[in-house]
C-alpha cells in the first residue's frame, strides 16, 4: 500500500522548514456559504497551514453574497502583499459564475493551479502552479520509485482539477496516456492495459478488480461516503492484483492537502525572486 498520510507528513516538513526560511508565508481562503463539505474542508486546510507555520487568512462570506463583493475581495487579496497564496473553496453557490471567480485571482497567487494561465502552462509543459491532487500523485509515483517513462497510463475521469493536469503531467513524464470517462465503450479494455491506473471519477467501485492489470499500480483518488464508511472508485478486492495501491481514506487525500502548502510555498517563493517567477 501506498502510505499517503506518512508521505503527507514528509510533505508539510519540507514545507516547514522552507517557511522558516522565507519568514512570513500568508495564505488566504475563501469561502462563500456554509456548505458543511467546503467547511470540512477549510478547516482541514487551516488547521495543516498552521502546522507548517504558514499564516492563514480564513475569509467567509454569506451564500447570498453578490458576485461583485466576491470579486472586490478577490482583487483585494490580490494586491495584498502579505497573501503568497489565494485559495477559492468550490464549489460556489449557483448564482456565482465559477469560470469568473477562478480568472480573478492572480495566476501568481493561484495555488489550486486552476486560473487559464496556470492551466495553459501546464498544456505547453512549462507547468508553475498545479494541482495539488494530481501533483500528489506524481510525488507518490516518485517516492516508490515506480516508473513512467515508457509506462501505459490511463486516467479515468476529466475534470480540471484532477483527470486533465493529471494527464498532462503524465505524458511529460514520459508515459503513454489514456483519458478514459463516463462516455468510455469498454472501460476494461483500456483498464486492463494500464501500468498506472488513475481512478478520479467520484462513483464507487466503478472499477472492479478484474479490470487491474497484475503488477500494476493503483491509484484511487475517489471518496464515495456509504453508510458502511468511505471507500474509493476502485474495489479494495484490487489489491490482490496491484503491486502498489493508495487506500481510501489516507491515500491521495493527505497529499492534497500536503501538496496545496507546497504551492502556497512555492508560490511566496516566485513572488520573493528566488525562483523563476510565477506570472
Amino acid at each position: 500500500m501506498i502510505d499517503g498520510k506518512a508521505l503527507a507528513a514528509k510533505v508539510r516538513d519540507e514545507v516547514a522548514a522552507e517557511v522558516e526560511q522565507l519568514g512570513e508565508v500568508g495564505l488566504a481562503t475563501v469561502l462563500v456559504g456554509d456548505d458543511p463539505a467546503s467547511q470540512v474542508y477549510i478547516t482541514g486546510k487551516h488547521k495543516a497551514a498552521t502546522g507548517v507555520g504558514i499564516h492563514a487568512n480564513d475569509v467567509r462570506l454569506p451564500a447570498d453574497a453578490p458576485e461583485d463583493e466576491l470579486l472586490q475581495l478577490l482583487a483585494e487579496l490580490n494586491a495584498d502583499d502579505a497573501v503568497d497564496g489565494i485559495l477559492v473553496q468550490l464549489p460556489l453557490p449557483s448564482h456565482l459564475d465559477e469560470a469568473k471567480v477562478i480568472e480573478a485571482i492572480d495566476p501568481a497567487k493561484d495555488i489550486d493551479g486552476l486560473h487559464p494561465m496556470n492551466a495553459g502552462r501546464l498544456y505547453l509543459g512549462r507547468p508553475r502552479l498545479v494541482p495539488g491532487t494530481p501533483l500528489g500523485i506524481m510525488r507518490m509515483l516518485a517516492e516508490y520509485d515506480i516508473e513512467t517513462k515508457g509506462a501505459q497510463a490511463v486516467v479515468i475521469g476529466r475534470s480540471s482539477i484532477v483527470g486533465k493536469p493529471m494527464a498532462h503531467l503524465l505524458l511529460q513524464a514520459h508515459a503513454t496516456v489514456t483519458i478514459c470517462h463516463s462516455r468510455t465503450v469498454d472501460l476494461q479494455r483500456h483498464t486492463l492495459d494500464a501500468d498506472i491506473l488513475v481512478a478520479a471519477v467520484g462513483q464507487l467501485h466503478l472499477v472492479g478488480a478484474d479490470m487491474v492489470k497484475a503488477g500494476s499500480t493503483v491509484i484511487d483518488v475517489g471518496m464515495n461516503r456509504t453508510d458502511g464508511g468511505l471507500f474509493g472508485d476502485v474495489d479494495p478486492g484490487a489489491r490482490e492484483r496491484a503491486a502498489y495501491m493508495t487506500p481510501v481514506p489516507g491515500g491521495v487525500g493527505p497529499m492534497t492537502i500536503a501538496m496545496v502548502l507546497k504551492n502556497t510555498v512555492t508560490a511566496a517563493r516566485a513572488r520573493r525572486g528566488l525562483v523563476s517567477g510565477v506570472s
